[in-house]
């Protein structure tokens, strides 16, 4: 799988994670309908089957994730919550990018 794959599919991978845990978040803090709560557990689902389409090891996968992960996270942010992300954000997603790099990047034997 090359890196634009990979990527895209952390991408979407994200995606289903913060969409499974915001509709409860609706349901819960914003009084939405507790039908929200379906959706949710499908994209949750999804979520974890999508981690299963990388071949390297779980571990890995997740910990590369991560930087995927804080970075859709901040743009969620800013597109669904309407909250644009201070510089100090930008940093946080720069940080975490940089160790997703290393992590993903890094020759193996």
């Amino acid at each position: 799988m090359n890196i634009f794959s990979t990527v895209g599919l952390f991408v979407i991978t994200g995606l289903a994670e913060i969409t499974g845990c915001y509709l409860p978040y609706l349901w819960l803090k914003k009084g939405a309908s507790a039908w929200l709560l379906i959706p949710a557990a499908l994209s949750l689902a999804l979520f974890a089957w999508l981690l299963t389409l990388h071949p390297a090891a779980a571990g890995r996968v997740y910990a590369a994730y991560g930087g995927i992960y804080v970075t859709v996270a901040l743009v969620w942010l800013w597109l669904v919550d309407g909250i644009k992300p201070h510089l100090w954000d930008y940093v946080g997603v720069a940080v975490t990018l940089c160790g997703m790099a290393i992590i993903f990047l890094a020759p193996r034997g």
